[in-house]
């Protein structure tokens, strides 16, 4: 039938219309480049002419700014826009994605309305901009190849160019995206042309769409196998119509033909290629850069530009005049990626992965293969050899389990399931030795920053930045976050005091790029402060339950007891051979225990002696599932599951993590003292699953919709199995919609208790019993009286900030997490 269908196609390729087909030539431009000046300044200017610059320019003008520029190298439209199959779908994978293109689809069926009105926005096309001018790490003009022009904010929307031109400025920005070849077929009308209204077809077991195209069939796919292109440099094609490639195409064509034997009968009109940019994460890019203030990015679609393109554009110009945009969306945020990530070989070997994930079945927990092993603990190989299956994290390899000698590893790799996981015996195992005995776990991905001054300016300036007092003893730890000025949290962290004027501050993986930028952002210019990145100096071990207090005061021959090492404590301290480690009372996870900070020359000489020493104790190796399981069980929410840029610390219990009630100024304190006047509109929630079969049910993973008195009241944010409880745990928020409007309301925790809840995994409805606080049962170490209660720390009335520095068991307290 293929064959049958090549030959046809190899006679049309003469026929009419064959080298024709083209779309006109746009006629939005507003000038042409060559014979109109450009202007000597603006206040914006954007390179790109496709639907992601033209939706930046439209909403940046609807927001009341008039001084912009738009620049085009070719013609508007020429690009991926010109030659993309014009299919928008709101079904998305993440509940952003769904709001910018559920926008964008409102947006579309009004636009009309408004063409030919002027919004102030100029156009060039035929201009090509060269690179961006950059003073003292901030946008001041743009290099175009008919001169220049002084500006503010530049917004890099050019598509498969991104890459290039990120990398041609004064002060690169690294934009990881890299381009593949697409491919779609094209027939002419039909006899009976179809109807505009004609369904659009998803196969995504055959990897294929089809849908109507001027009367006739427009249809494609993504393959197995894809091409990547350009991959030796800049691409100076403007008309993206590239070489076709019916082999290639063969095993889309035959996906096609099963699900619609018609087309093998229509005429086919043309083979389109185009290119189309890929992502490392599959997310597209938006936001500014870290490194150049005034330089936005909005590129790397995905193929769902049109999707995207109207609400994209809408959140990326809120960010530019608004200081942030109105959702959170640090899932696009390009500062979730590092510089790692940018190398070409890298984006090559992973768009290969990431293009055919488009139509294929994620299953929880899974991982991209391709791109792996770029950065690696010094244990790597010792952890390797010992049965640790990896998973990445801001291209950071890190533990999820250890499989055992006797267990099938293949069976175990090659397990998908949305049930019962084949991990689940291994990580109770490991959540068994946690609780009885001591384990290990290597969380050297850990950002980990050092703040010092000459003077008292490293305290001020942190003051300021951070929610919770930091004005401790020396060796104290504090558990705090850093606000933006809506009180939301851009970091969730822990802050060592290592001297007076010293800090040691630790925050979860991804976040390295994300508070470098927000911190020398918001750092005085002049000040004589010192922020250095250090995640590369120190080795984190983990060293979680009640025996880790043995096996420490063994290698550092000093009592590691409470009386003598209080909880949330640190000092530097010789363990074996080894001296200048960090030795921190605190686990992440609930459990005592101890953090490890050992300087990356000693790393594998301290992991050695710590097993050595930890075998009479019961000690063995334990994962990030593990960790994941103690932590969501004694509610401890995650930045960027639980905890984004819109969370505030009144809306998940940590008022007794915030200095409000000392006086003191810091980032986003009037907008906290507003909201605790007014009350708060959701509220973190703990939920445990009463009549959830472990073995036969559905699991929940995360996303799941929650149910109070049978109304919809908001979704989980994460979950785990808690081996201790023998019951599913989730995390979420709850809100109070009006009945009558659907408005939110004032969310009390009498509201909250007062309910009964459900939890809906994939249609089914479990009974959850909601909770403000930990389960007290989980803390099974010997607590002191003048212990905080759990209920201060964790979803219960305020506690008092004081609490959180009284001396307990090792670890036991929330910290931040990493998971």
């Amino acid at each position: 039938m293929f064959h049958r269908l090549l030959s046809v196609v190899r006679r049309q390729r003469t026929g009419r219309g064959w080298q024709n087909w083209s779309s006109g030539r746009s006629g939005a431009s507003a000038a042409e480049a060559h014979s109109v000046a450009l202007p000597a300044q603006a206040q914006v200017v954007i390179c790109g002419g496709g639907i992601m610059g033209t939706s930046v320019a439209y909403h940046l003008s609807k927001m009341g700014w008039k001084d912009i520029v738009l620049l085009e190298q070719g013609r508007l439209a020429a690009g991926s826009t010109r030659f993309c199959a014009g299919i928008l779908s709101t079904a998305r994978h993440l509940s952003i994605e769904q709001k910018m293109a559920d926008y964008s689809n409102k947006l579309y069926q009004q636009l009309e309305q408004e063409t030919g009105i002027q919004t102030g926005v100029q156009i060039y096309d035929r201009t090509s901009v060269l690179h961006v001018m950059v003073k003292k790490g901030q946008v001041t003009g743009v290099e175009t190849d008919k001169g220049q022009i002084e500006c503010q904010y530049f917004v890099n929307c050019a598509g498969q160019w991104a890459y290039e031109l990120g990398l041609s400025n004064e002060e690169p920005v690294s934009i990881p995206l890299h381009a593949c070849e697409h491919f779609y077929l094209l027939t002419r009308p039909l006899e009976t042309p179809l109807q505009s209204n004609t369904p659009t077809i998803v196969d995504a077991d055959g990897r294929i769409y089809i849908r109507n195209w001027q009367g006739g069939i427009l249809s494609g796919g993504f393959e197995k196998n894809p091409k990547p292109i350009f991959t030796e440099g800049k691409n100076q094609l403007e008309i993206q119509n590239l070489q076709e490639d019916w082999d290639h195409f063969e095993p889309l064509l035959s996906s096609l033909l099963r699900r619609m034997p018609e087309l093998d009968t229509l005429e086919i009109m043309k083979l389109v290629n185009c290119p189309e940019t890929f992502t490392p994460d599959m997310r597209c890019i938006l936001g500014e850069s870290p490194l150049v203030q005034g330089y936005f990015v909005l590129a790397g679609m995905n193929s769902a530009g049109i999707s995207f393109g109207g609400g994209a554009g809408r959140y990326l110009a809120e960010w530019m005049v608004h200081g942030y945009p109105s959702e959170n969306i640090w899932e696009l945020d390009l500062k979730r990626f590092g510089a790692l990530q940018s190398s070409r070989t890298f984006l090559r070997h992973r768009v290969m992965e990431v293009m055919p994930l488009l139509y294929d079945l994620k299953v929880p927990r899974w991982d991209f293969q391709t791109g792996r092993q770029l950065r690696t603990s010094p244990l790597y190989d010792r952890l390797d050899a010992q049965g640790a299956r990896w998973m990445e994290k801001h291209g950071f390899e890190r533990p999820k389990y250890f499989v055992p000698p006797d267990k099938d590893l293949l069976a175990l790799e090659q397990s998908k399931t949305f049930y019962k996981p084949d991990w689940f015996d291994i990580v109770e195992s490991e959540v068994k030795c946690c609780k009885e005995a001591v384990c290990v776990i290597d969380m050297s991905s850990f950002t980990k920053f050092e703040i010092t001054s000459t003077g008292d300016q490293a305290l001020e300036v942190l003051q300021y930045l951070f929610s919770n007092d930091l004005d401790v003893p020396v060796g104290h730890i504090v558990h705090t976050g850093m606000l933006n000025e809506g009180g939301g949290y851009e970091n969730d962290c822990s802050i060592a005091r290592l001297s007076k004027r010293s800090f040691f501050m630790i925050s979860p993986t991804d976040q390295q790029v994300h508070c470098w930028a927000w911190l020398k952002k918001h750092m005085p210019e002049d000040s004589n402060l010192l922020l250095e990145d250090v995640t590369w100096k120190y080795t984190a071990l983990n060293l979680i339950g009640p025996r880790a207090v043995d096996v420490l005061s063994e290698l550092s021959y000093a009592p590691m007891t409470p009386d003598h090492f209080p909880s949330l404590f640190c000092k530097e301290m010789s363990v074996g051979y080894a001296n200048g480690i960090r030795v921190m009372s605190m686990t992440h996870t609930g459990e005592p225990g101890f953090m490890l900070y050992i300087p990356i020359e000693y790393a594998l000489h301290v992991y050695n002696e710590v097993m050595s020493v930890g075998q009479k104790y019961g000690i063995r190796n334990a994962g990030y599932y593990a960790l994941r399981s103690l932590r969501i069980e004694k509610f401890f929410a995650f930045w960027g599951q639980d905890l984004n840029t819109l969370t505030t610390p009144l809306e998940c219990g940590r008022e007794s993590r915030v200095k409000l009630e000392k006086g003191m100024d810091f980032m986003g304190r009037d907008a906290l003292l507003q909201q605790k006047q007014n009350g708060v509109y959701k509220r973190l929630t703990m939920f445990i699953l009463d009549d959830h079969d472990t073995d036969l049910d559905l699991w929940p993973w995360w996303g799941e919709p929650i149910y109070r008195n049978g109304q919809y009241a908001g979704k989980t944010t994460s979950s785990a199995y808690s081996y201790t409880l023998e019951r599913h745990v989730c995390l979420g928020f709850v809100h109070n919609f009006s009945e009558d409007t659907g408005e939110e309301q004032v969310v009390t925790a009498d509201f909250i208790n007062r309910g009964e809840y459900e939890i809906d995994i994939a249609g089914h409805r479990f009974q959850a019993k909601a909770k403000l606080y930990p389960v007290t049962s989980l803390f099974t170490h010997k607590r002191r009286k003048d212990d905080v209660e759990l209920s201060d720390l964790h979803g219960g009335e305020p506690g008092h900030l004081a609490s959180h520095q009284k001396s307990c068991c090792p670890g036991i307290l929330p910290s931040c997490t990493d998971q």
